[in-house]
């Protein structure tokens, strides 16, 4: 599910937090793995977010029945979001109960009890709460709801606190997998049983998943090894520009772009330079883009007459390009 566009950033991390004299390798390869694992907890913890959200919506309705007055519509709560159809399917299949209890996380622990209360409280006071209650009780009806919880759960502060406070590097991660996330749930049907697959960040029950694991793997170790050679590159091209002025995150960039242009031949050029313009404006200074532009146009042209450059035909396109595209944007419904 992880694109590889997010994937290069994953590896571009790899090799920023290797800049040591010499790279351990084995060190970074590990790190790298660990990370990457890391993000099926984070997504998982996120899933699990909007199901804990609905129990805790339930728990309060009935705390709100055994009053000592309650109101005539704390006796009689309207029991829609506590019996959403689409999050108690989710909440009933046999993935998502998996991934739950393999990632440890437990949202109905004391201290988060208030963060998922106030949340709920928030909710109540949506027009589209509102809205959402007079509706027919419907598969879809549900699932549209649940998304609109699930973005404001994901954007509630008090909860991304919680869930970054868990991990360090999930600052960086959390919006991007909040929305794989997103598009992984709009995605799911009325079939939505217990057995149906609920997939991972990274799952390797996906040939696609281990085929995008594999290319970012392959590319962090070829990265890391041929720094040198690469160094020695951008200094032969450099005209008018002292190496030592040039940003270190430019230089990591190029290595990586160096690494995919000789080792993936399935990946046209074309490609592999836009990713990393992209790459630069992320991460990287506000001229950084013109210059890896520059510097890869002239890269290119040298490795090409070295023979190094070998791609597997002319016009290829790279079928994750348009995935990686589709997925840059924040869903909006």
């Amino acid at each position: 599910m992880l694109s590889r566009h997010f994937l290069r950033s994953k590896v571009l991390q790899a090799v920023y937090a290797s800049m040591i004299d010499p790279v351990d390798i084995p060190i970074a390869e590990r790190n790298f793995k660990h990370h990457i694992n890391r993000l099926n907890d984070l997504g998982t913890i996120q899933i699990a977010a909007l199901v804990h959200l609905v129990e805790v919506a339930g728990q309060i309705m009935t705390e709100a029945q055994h009053k000592y007055l309650p109101t005539e519509e704390e006796r009689n709560p309207n029991l829609r979001l506590p019996n959403n159809i689409f999050v108690n399917r989710l909440a009933d299949n046999y993935d998502v109960r998996h991934h739950i209890e393999e990632s440890k996380v437990n949202w109905s622990r004391v201290e988060y009890d208030e963060a998922f209360r106030q949340a709920y409280l928030s909710i109540t006071r949506l027009g589209e709460y509102k809205s959402y209650l007079t509706s027919a009780p419907t598969f879809e009806n549900d699932q549209q709801f649940a998304l609109k919880v699930f973005k404001f759960l994901m954007n509630h502060e008090a909860l991304r606190d919680l869930v970054q406070s868990q991990s360090l590097l999930w600052e960086d991660d959390y919006d991007q997998i909040a929305q794989y996330n997103f598009m992984m749930l709009k995605g799911l049907d009325n079939t939505l049983d217990e057995a149906t697959l609920v997939p991972l960040m990274h799952d390797e029950r996906y040939d696609k998943d281990v085929d995008a694991f594999e290319f970012a793997h392959h590319l962090l170790l070829v990265t890391l090894r041929h720094r040198d050679e690469v160094e020695a590159l951008i200094r032969k091209n450099l005209r008018g520009w002292d190496f030592d002025r040039v940003a270190n995150m430019d230089v990591l960039l190029l290595n990586m772009a160096v690494a995919e242009l000789t080792e993936f031949p399935s990946i046209p050029e074309g490609v592999t330079v836009d990713e990393y313009i992209e790459l630069s404006k992320e991460f990287s200074t506000e001229r950084s883009r013109l210059f890896i532009n520059g510097i890869l146009d002239k890269f290119i042209i040298e490795l090409r007459s070295a023979g190094r450059i070998n791609k597997s035909g002319r016009g290829l396109i790279d079928p994750d390009l348009l995935a990686d595209l589709d997925n840059r944007e924040y869903p909006t419904e």
